[in-house]
């Protein structure tokens, strides 16, 4: 079994499953949430598991809400204009600007935070929901998760994971797509 699979299933997956989830995924209570990093190279692996882990939870009566960040990527550049323009605006300006302009609507124009919010379970119980965001790795390189996770802080109910496609840094960095310089800052658990 790969280290991401026994990670999954005998780390996160039993405090996920646990009748209050909060204070095993978090010490901070206006942030139960956590990361679960994995190599890049393993993604769709992982949604493989992660379709099955949905599976076993909801069988142990959890109601298990998964947010795309793709989806969320997808609908901010929507909001703003069609998206074959943005494909053409990136051939005719260049890689570099169009990178810097998406990180600039996912940060001011439609930001990244309001949709992820806007996906959460409504009136979420805590004891019973549990979210996974997935699909990080679209947002590479125009966006860092990094101040995603500092912007939910305090919209947060549920206990809510993260899946992370990077390398760790120590004990607390990791380095987004294995690639960029590692941030140190992360706060949240990182299984």
């Amino acid at each position: 079994m790969s280290d991401f699979r026994q990670r999954l299933r005998n780390d996160l997956e039993p405090i996920l499953g646990a009748l209050d989830p909060r204070e095993r995924i978090s010490v901070y209570h206006d942030m139960p949430y956590a990361l679960f990093r994995y190599d890049p190279d393993e993604e769709f692996e992982l949604r493989d598991e992660v379709g099955k882990l949905t599976t076993r939870l909801t069988q142990r009566g959890k109601r298990v809400t998964t947010i795309s960040l793709a989806a969320c990527l997808e609908d901010a550049l929507q909001q703003v204009r069609p998206l074959d323009d943005w494909f053409e605006a990136e051939r005719s300006a260049g890689a570099t600007e169009a990178i810097e302009t998406i990180g600039n609507v996912l940060s001011d124009l439609v930001p990244l935070v309001d949709l992820v919010a806007a996906r959460m379970p409504p009136s979420a119980d805590p004891l019973k929901d549990v979210v996974l965001i997935e699909r990080t790795g679209s947002l590479f390189p125009v966006y860092r998760t990094f101040s995603l996770l500092e912007q939910l802080k305090g919209r947060v109910l549920a206990p809510t994971v993260l899946l992370y496609p990077g390398h760790l840094d120590g004990p607390a960095g990791l380095r987004f797509m294995g690639i960029l310089d590692a941030e140190h800052n992360y706060r949240p658990k990182i299984f």
